[in-house]
């Protein structure tokens, strides 16, 4: 009788370890699997860099990490530091403007075809009237400040997981072949024969988005750049770096762009405002049409659908880290769909 439950005992006792370890882990979840999956994707530049430390891997491990550091981190905390600091203050100078009655619609309002001159008569008019200002903007000035102070939290947040992320990659890459060769024998002995073509299906399917989101963003951020400083928009470091952090967003950087347009308009720069809108529409955005196409076609390509939930479904599980690993998940779950199924030998074949 002992015998025959004894695997049943010793199955309850590896269920309860797992949920006992994952209960532990569940707060630092998002940021270790986000370090999985920086790992896995720059692990052969880490082999590289081991090469020419001579095996000296927790120099090798060290300089990873510093690169991450001043790659990834630094820059997103440049934007969330901005955003914090300068929401607050847009709004107060808005609000004083408000209250001071000073704030006119900008003169290229009335010039846009068609329906110009009908918003840019309402608006003078709501400007006129005191009290209706005053109304609209404590129903629309609030709101907007609130959801830019919590965009800041959000990017607060996605710091900490970002800096812990990057702590944690530090021993992935000290200790990946051990780790690596741990899982190989795990898979193995659950999956079988299979358990190395999984592995490597996983691998390759992690690279593959991870290239694909930060190779589209990188390039997105380059020619946002180019256009900005073309154009004569201040701050272009800054927005790059804000077109970086929005492009793994399906319709991130037509808020850069396209807000760099609404100012050259308002400054009086009609040709350089059109010139953005084109460039933003045809150069940016195309981008991500072009590029991403060509990095994840490495891995396992990710249906628009399954990027847009995994981005949103991504942030509202694990936060701002989840715009990388909800579309990870989703490609490494489709990824091994696809190999179990055999989709990868008739596609191959």
């Amino acid at each position: 009788m002992e015998q025959r439950f004894q695997p049943y005992t010793r199955l309850a006792a590896i269920v309860l370890l797992v949920l006992g370890c994952l209960i532990v882990l569940r707060p630092f979840l998002a940021a270790i699997l986000f370090a999985a999956a920086i790992a896995i994707s720059s692990w052969p530049l880490y082999l590289w860099l081991l090469h020419r430390m001579r095996q000296r891997r927790t120099l090798a491990a060290a300089l990873m990490t510093i690169s991450l550091t001043l790659v990834i981190l630094v820059p997103l905390a440049l934007v969330a530091w901005s955003v914090a600091d300068n929401a607050a203050s847009y709004f107060d100078q808005v609000r004083a403007a408000v209250d001071d009655g000073t704030i006119v619609p900008p003169a290229w309002l009335k010039q846009l075809p068609l329906v110009g001159e009908q918003v840019d008569a309402y608006l003078r008019k709501l400007v006129a009237s005191r009290e209706e200002l005053i109304a609209l903007a404590q129903r629309l000035l609030e709101p907007a400040r609130r959801l830019l102070l919590g965009a800041s939290l959000v990017l607060g947040r996605g710091v900490a997981q970002v800096s812990l992320a990057v702590f944690v990659c530090f021993f992935l890459y000290r200790d990946g072949q051990a780790i690596v060769a741990l899982v190989r024998g795990g898979m193995d002995k659950l999956i079988g024969e299979q358990g190395e073509a999984v592995a490597d299906t996983v691998g390759r399917t992690v690279r593959g988005v991870m290239y694909g989101l930060l190779g589209t963003a990188l390039a997105q951020a380059g020619v946002a750049a180019i256009g900005l400083a073309l154009a004569g928009v201040p701050a272009v470091a800054l927005l790059s770096i804000c077109t970086f952090v929005l492009s793994l967003i399906p319709v991130g950087p037509p808020l850069i762009w396209g807000g760099a347009a609404i100012w050259l308009f308002n400054e009086g720069r009609t040709g350089w405002g059109v010139f953005m809108l084109v460039w933003g529409f045809f150069a940016i955005s195309g981008v991500d049409n072009v590029v991403k196409p060509m990095l994840i076609s490495r891995g396992s390509s990710l249906p628009f659908i399954l990027v847009l939930l995994g981005v949103m479904g991504g942030v509202l599980a694990f936060g701002f880290v989840g715009l990388f690993i909800g579309p990870t998940l989703l490609a490494v779950g489709l990824g091994l769909l696809r190999h179990w199924s055999g989709a990868e030998e008739k596609s191959g074949t």
